[in-house]
C-alpha cells in the first residue's frame, strides 16, 4: 500500500464509522473527552483498524 492509499483508508473509516458515533458521544458525555478517546483507541475495532493503519504510516512501510 501506498502512504496515499493509507491516507485515504484512514480518511474514509472516519467518516464511513466514526463521524456521528453514538458510542463516542456517549463516552464523551459520561466519561469526559479522554476517556472517549481512550476507549476509541484501545476497544473499537475501527479505532484499532486506525492505529494499525498509523504505525505503518510512522515505520514506513508502504511503497
Amino acid at each position: 500500500m501506498t502512504r496515499k492509499e493509507l491516507l485515504l483508508e484512514v480518511e474514509d473509516l472516519l467518516n464511513t464509522y466514526c463521524e456521528g458515533c453514538f458510542l463516542k458521544s456517549q463516552h464523551r458525555k459520561d466519561n469526559g473527552k479522554r476517556y472517549a478517546h481512550k476507549f476509541c483507541i484501545s476497544a473499537c475495532t475501527v479505532g484499532e483498524k486506525i492505529k494499525r493503519c498509523g504505525d505503518k504510516l510512522s515505520e514506513g512501510i508502504f511503497k
